[in-house]
């Protein structure tokens, strides 16, 4: 099984050395916030509590972010922006024909299962999603769509209506699963649930 999530954001440690100190500061905040949505929620995630990760002062919040709101569509994004990345570099490096289950079968995993808050952010916070200001749905809906994209380009017959229906109706099949997933207390359960989607979808994309 290929590692999953420990996805990071694609700017490179070489980008942060040409940062000012403020920026560098600002990047910061927005990965702490994009873990701590992921791991406890919209609602779950204050200011304090994410300067405090970040090493921070909460007096210095306001620096960096016009609101509460403005910082979440940072993480929003962030957190999607992620998941897709993650998503096509499993795709990449997937052998020939075989990107598509790859891809599932890593959304799918144990370690994705328990890795919530380095893992998709609309499994873990779907549910939530509707009751955002509109920037953090704006942000949120901006990388679901990429997520289809990124699917539709492992089918064969990527670039056709059927395509794109084919993985809206597959990214909103695996979400599901993992939300439900992760919802039960029986670990058997979840496995089962797990197993039953990629067991449905074997026959896709080969």
């Amino acid at each position: 099984m290929m590692s999953i999530m420990r996805i990071k954001s694609t700017h490179p440690s070489a980008k942060r050395a040409t940062q000012s100190r403020k920026e560098v500061t600002h990047d910061r905040i927005v990965e702490v916030a994009a873990r701590a949505i992921r791991r406890s929620g919209y609602a779950g995630t204050g200011v304090a509590d994410i300067m405090k990760e970040a090493g921070l002062t909460h007096g210095g919040f306001y620096a960096h972010f016009a609101s509460r709101e403005t910082l979440l569509a940072e993480a929003a994004d962030r957190a999607g922006s992620e998941a897709v990345n993650w998503s096509a570099n499993i795709a990449a490096a997937a052998a020939p024909g075989q990107s598509l289950q790859a891809l599932m079968h890593a959304y799918l995993s144990q370690q994705h299962l328990e890795g919530v808050e380095n893992g998709c952010p609309v499994a873990a916070l779907g549910s939530e999603m509707h009751r955002q200001a509109p920037e953090v749905r704006q942000a949120a809906t901006r990388h679901i769509k990429e997520m289809i994209d990124v699917v539709a380009r492992q089918l064969p017959d990527w670039g056709t209506p059927n395509a794109h229906e084919q993985a809206m109706f597959m990214v909103s099949s695996l979400v599901g699963t993992m939300v439900v997933a992760r919802a039960v207390d029986d670990p058997r359960l979840s496995k089962a649930l797990r197993e039953a989607a990629l067991k449905h979808f074997s026959e896709i994309g080969k």
